[in-house]
């Protein structure tokens, strides 16, 4: 039953089962090793979509009622909108899709739901489970918002990868342990071994009392007349094998953060290039993911007829870095002097209060952006007066 159980953990149902402690061992410390790099891909891309705002327009216009609180509050009476999000982008990544249902005007992730497909009709959700709660109904497709990453389950491909990968990291552990192992010769006189009580002395030591020795860091070991042990080598720290098994568990998150478009200095704490390796985040990985999102919004909570009418959601991921107001305090000044942008739309950007002021709403644009012709003509009719 329990390696049956490390099968499941693992997502291994053709793996052989462990037969051995170390084996036992290997298989604990190589699921954790993934699920670390799994939970780090995850938490990243969770944390920036849940710092998403998700923009409501009725009739192209910008508005913060019904919608806007389901989305980026509270969906559900149980969740904020930051643990709504993450609980979906989890179970999209770890089964590759999620599904989210509506009852009573508020927004559900499905647990578990089994899924009949059909080529011309809507598919049938059935069994969906929240929680401990089962709805005794079929939902459509129309009725649920059903998310579904294109490509193939990047899980079970770095879960594929790990198991040949897997052993060199088994084989740095054995290493290390090795060279903290004790290692001896145990020499026996002749006359020793002819005594009636002998066998049974010596398997005793060689049972218990050597493995003891070995094991602890400070210990005596008691000898039989007639036994004389020398140590081959004592207990030594290699610092080199426990940077080369680091360096092959950062390579499992490396390649994990690889399988999900995320740069793999973001996760490993490398500080080189992080500005560079953040664009690149926001654009191969969670822009796609938003999109995906934001097109299944769409079409089933609003439809042709609601998009027509200029009703629709909008995921802004504009908020998802940090901003230092002094490091833009340029860029702003240009936004606004340019007519680009007015005080609110800025302060919106920046994640501050808008300003309840007709003229925070208004655009402001300095005389050096004035129409060539007329500073032409400005000048012209000053040096005449």
């Amino acid at each position: 039953m329990a390696f049956r159980f490390f099968k499941w953990l693992l997502r291994e149902r053709d793996a052989p089962e462990p037969s051995t402690a170390e084996e036992v061992f290997n298989l604990f410390a190589g699921s954790y090793i993934r699920e670390l790099a799994f939970q780090a891909c995850v938490n990243l891309t969770a944390n920036a979509i849940s710092k998403c705002e998700v923009k409501t327009f009725l009739e192209g216009r910008e508005v913060r009622e019904r919608e806007y609180f389901l989305w980026n509050l509270s969906p559900n009476q149980n969740q904020s909108s930051a643990a709504f999000w993450h609980k979906l982008v989890y179970t999209l990544y770890r089964d590759r899709t999620a599904l989210v249902v509506e009852n009573g005007g508020r927004l559900y992730v499905a647990d578990s739901f089994c899924r009949r497909e059909y080529a011309l009709y809507d598919d049938l959700f059935s069994q969906v489970a929240v929680g401990d709660f089962t709805f005794q109904r079929t939902f459509t497709a129309s009725e649920v918002l059903f998310f579904e990453l294109a490509a193939q389950n990047a899980k079970q491909v770095v879960d594929g990868l790990y198991a040949s990968y897997g052993e060199l990291i088994a084989y740095g552990m054995r290493g290390y342990q090795k060279s903290r192992g004790e290692k001896g010769v145990l020499e026996l006189d002749t006359a020793a071994a002819g005594d009636v009580r002998f066998k049974e002395t010596y398997e005793e030591i060689r049972n218990k009392g050597f493995r003891k020795f070995a094991e602890a860091d400070n210990a005596v070991m008691p000898l039989w007349k007639g036994m004389k042990y020398t140590s081959l080598a004592s207990k030594t720290y290699s610092s080199d094998t426990t940077r080369d098994i680091r360096a092959m568990i950062d390579d499992v998150t490396d390649f994990t953060a690889r399988a999900y478009g995320i740069p793999p200095c973001l996760l490993n704490g490398s500080v080189q290039h992080v500005e560079s390796a953040t664009e690149q985040f926001l654009t191969f990985c969670v822009d796609p993911l938003a999109d995906s999102l934001q097109e299944e919004i769409n079409r089933k909570r609003n439809g042709l007829e609601g998009l027509r009418r200029g009703n629709f959601v909008q995921f802004d991921t504009g908020r998802i870095k940090h901003i230092d107001l002094l490091d833009v305090a340029s860029s702003v000044d240009k936004l606004i002097s340019s007519g680009v942008e007015c005080v609110n739309d800025i302060r919106a950007l920046l994640g501050q209060p808008l300003i309840n002021e007709p003229w925070a709403w208004k655009h402001f644009m300095t005389k050096n952006y004035a129409d060539i012709e007329k500073v032409l003509t400005a000048v012209v009719e000053g040096e005449q007066t």
